[in-house]
């Protein structure tokens, strides 16, 4: 079955750098979309980033086309310009301001593309925070993720780019709605999505129990647990995390583990009792579990319904077996030739997964081709890459 491309006849041109604004670029090229990437001369410097940021670059422009130019020069400024005319999505994520000042900003461009649909991924929406420089941690800090992380008195942040990335996918939700809009209007709009409300919007559920209880939540590692067993259990080698979630399945996890004292008293029977007796119930559960090795337990918890979880590192993600069965990871040649596979967009079309082949973009590889499809000849492309205009 053919990776389904919902997205194919739109045209997207991506001014970005690091997570947020690649992220976006990448879904929709994922499904189906024509994403363009302008670069500076000599390459985005993601590329060429170290240790934890060595991997944004492959993992957020995938399926992309490539071109390299001088924005700083008028001509390589017009054939940005000329780019954006025949567009559908303009994706950036610069400093608020420097589009602009580029005469890159949606009210200018939009008056020789009134349907161009200006997707601008920033660290703050308009407000007093708007000018100030944000990253990911920024974010998780100020949003109070990382508090939510820690334990008390230690904010953590999260071990990926979540707020990136889950900025970039509301960018993606707001483009996908200015599109339908456009569809009954024809114009196209400026969708802003950031990386502070993101971050306040995933701990929405902490404001929400400060509402409901009048309690201020706690941070995870001291929280009182909605469950009395959803922890991380020691078996004899390896950990595992189990959770019983449901009254039902407290009395298959009673059932499943021979535990008939604890399914004998009912006064645990219902949910928050258990939490309530958590101190009384853990100690026996965490003998019980220690007794087994990882895989005998979870060949025992396989098929009940009960979650479960090894706990994996990223690099395990390779050798998965669902993964691999499922589409799960796409085969991607780097630019430098070699070949692994990373992960796939994680939805399912029609009964096919939006997964495909793909080739990581070295730096202006796609130049001259885009150059020849705005009407250039091979002679004023010559002329542009002699002067530094074009690489």
């Amino acid at each position: 079955m053919n990776a389904p491309t919902p997205l194919a006849g739109l045209k997207v041109i991506e001014f970005t750098h690091m997570v947020m604004g690649p992220a976006v670029g990448a879904i929709l090229a994922s499904l189906g979309a024509e994403v363009i990437r302008v670069e500076p001369i000599g390459g985005d410097r993601t590329r060429n980033l170290v240790g934890s940021g060595s991997g944004y670059f492959p993992m957020y422009n995938r399926h992309k086309q490539s071109i390299s130019l001088n924005l700083k020069d008028p001509e390589g400024l017009g054939i940005a310009r000329q780019l954006v005319k025949g567009a559908d999505i303009l994706v950036e994520n610069y400093r608020p301001g420097a589009m602009d000042r580029l005469g890159l900003g949606y009210e200018e461009l939009a008056q020789s593309n009134e349907r161009l649909i200006y997707a601008s991924e920033k660290g703050f929406l308009p407000g007093p925070y708007e000018n100030r420089t944000a990253l990911d941690e920024v974010a998780q800090m100020m949003g109070g993720l990382a508090y939510m992380t820690g334990p008390p008195g230690q904010p953590l942040r999260a071990g990926s780019s979540v707020i990136d990335v889950t900025g970039g996918m509301f960018g993606v939700i707001a483009i996908l709605a200015a599109v339908e809009e456009r569809h009954r209007t024809g114009k196209g709009q400026k969708v802003q999505s950031s990386l502070f409300e993101t971050t306040v919007y995933l701990i929405g559920q902490h404001m929400a129990q400060m509402a409901v209880t009048g309690k201020a939540a706690d941070p995870m590692p001291a929280r009182i647990s909605a469950w009395a067993i959803y922890d991380v259990f020691q078996t004899k080698d390896e950990p595992i995390f189990i959770g019983v979630v449901t009254d039902a399945l407290w009395e298959k996890f009673c059932k499943l583990f021979a535990l008939d004292d604890l399914w004998a008293d009912e006064s645990i029977r219902e949910n928050n009792n258990r939490v309530a007796a958590r101190d009384r119930i853990m100690p026996q559960i965490r003998e019980l579990i220690a007794g087994f090795g990882r895989d005998e337990l979870i060949a025992k918890l396989e098929g009940t319904g009960l979650p479960f979880a090894p706990i994996a590192r990223p690099e395990d993600m390779f050798d998965d077996p669902h993964l691999n069965a499922s589409g799960g990871l796409e085969p991607v040649t780097l630019a430098n030739g070699q070949q692994t596979k990373l992960p796939s967009l994680p939805i399912e079309m029609d009964g096919a997964r939006p997964s495909a082949s793909a080739n990581l973009s070295t730096i202006g590889q796609h130049s001259e081709a885009i150059l020849e499809e705005l009407g250039l000849s091979p002679g004023q492309i010559k002329a542009l890459r002699d002067v530094g205009t074009v690489d």
